[in-house]
């Protein structure tokens, strides 16, 4: 039996001669996230083509917090296939099964707790009408929490649409998507493989990897939400530290995408930036959570990845807090 996570991209086989190719696969993996699949089942079925042109397909690792099946029934009524996988096999399993399930020409792998925004499928299909050369079409995007209410938008990457000019140094510096709003042709999949090594940052690796090989086309406009909640792996790895042992994994695993000239430049950038990041949430981690221990780790792992400024200082706060016990419900 395959491990759980890959060692290399598996293998995404071509759909065989003779089966229906619609234009799209919305394809959503799901496990345990059965609170918020109706909102996104509900998202893609406002905008849903027919069955001519868009496979919809829920894909379940096994959960255990509902029948499934039977709410993917309620919800599609028909419309929307189901399968579920014979055992647990962890997330980039599930997103591998998806990626070869999947018939579509254009791939929209939906997490089962985000959602789709009305119009993506329409503007992303014109972008790559427009754009026939683009491997992948992103939108902007949006951060929403547990009830669905809009946080704050994501990065803007152009004023107006178009392909995005120095894409592979851009993304290899940091993350600068969310899954929801990342669309990739099939034949992409099927020539790079899928997600592998790690299960945070894996989405990050593919946006690389795929900007190794092929122009990305984008649109500003906010055409799916990503959600934020304190049960999905990001969540429960910022509470492990697991986070930045993946990150510094891709860090490392992208360098051979990118050309010797730049490696070591974007190496110490993306570094930089991603420290960053994870010392300021380490007062999430903190405060969120309710694990200072946790929180001082963070910080230091920050720190260790690169040294500058900023995670100096949150090293410094968090182990203050740790020293005078500073209440974990109070402001920061």
């Amino acid at each position: 039996m395959n491990e759980r996570t890959p060692g290399t991209p598996p293998l995404i086989q071509p759909v065989p001669s003779g089966v229906h190719r619609p234009l799209w696969s919305v394809m959503i993996p799901a496990y345990n996230c059965s609170h918020y699949l109706a909102a996104t089942l509900q998202s893609v079925l406002r905008q849903d083509p027919g069955p001519e042109l868009m496979q919809i397909e829920v894909v379940d690792d096994c959960s255990t917090d509902a029948d499934v099946e039977a709410l993917v029934a309620a919800i599609g009524k028909g419309r929307v296939a189901f399968y579920r996988q014979p055992e647990n096999r962890g997330s980039l399993r599930n997103f591998e099964t998806c990626l070869n399930r999947a018939r579509g020409k254009y791939i929209h792998l939906l997490h089962g707790d985000d959602m789709a925004g009305d119009g993506l499928y329409a503007d992303t299909a014109k972008l790559f009408e427009q754009y026939p050369e683009a491997g992948a079409v992103c939108t902007g995007y949006s951060y929403i929490d547990e009830e669905g209410n809009y946080l704050w938008g994501g990065n803007v990457l152009l004023p107006t649409p178009g392909i995005i000019s120095n894409w592979l140094p851009a993304i290899a510096e940091q993350q600068k998507l969310q899954p929801p709003a990342v669309v990739v042709k099939r034949s992409v999949y099927e020539h790079l493989g899928g997600f592998f090594g790690i299960h945070y940052g894996e989405d990050w690796e593919m946006w690389v990897r795929i900007a190794a090989h092929y122009p990305v086309a984008y649109t500003p406009r906010e055409l799916a939400a990503y959600r934020v909640h304190t049960t999905n792996i990001t969540s429960r790895y910022f509470q492990s530290c697991q986070h930045i042992k993946d990150v510094v994994k891709v860090i490392n695993i992208i360098q051979a995408y990118l050309p010797a000239q730049q490696q070591r430049r974007l190496k110490r950038k993306a570094q930089h930036n991603w420290s960053v990041y994870f010392a300021r949430t380490a007062d999430m981690t903190y405060h969120k959570y309710n694990s200072p221990r946790r929180a001082l780790e963070q910080a230091m792992r920050s720190f260790m990845l690169h040294q500058n400024k900023v995670t100096a200082y949150f090293v410094f706060k968090i182990l203050l807090k740790v020293m005078i016990r500073y209440k974990q419900g109070g402001k920061k």
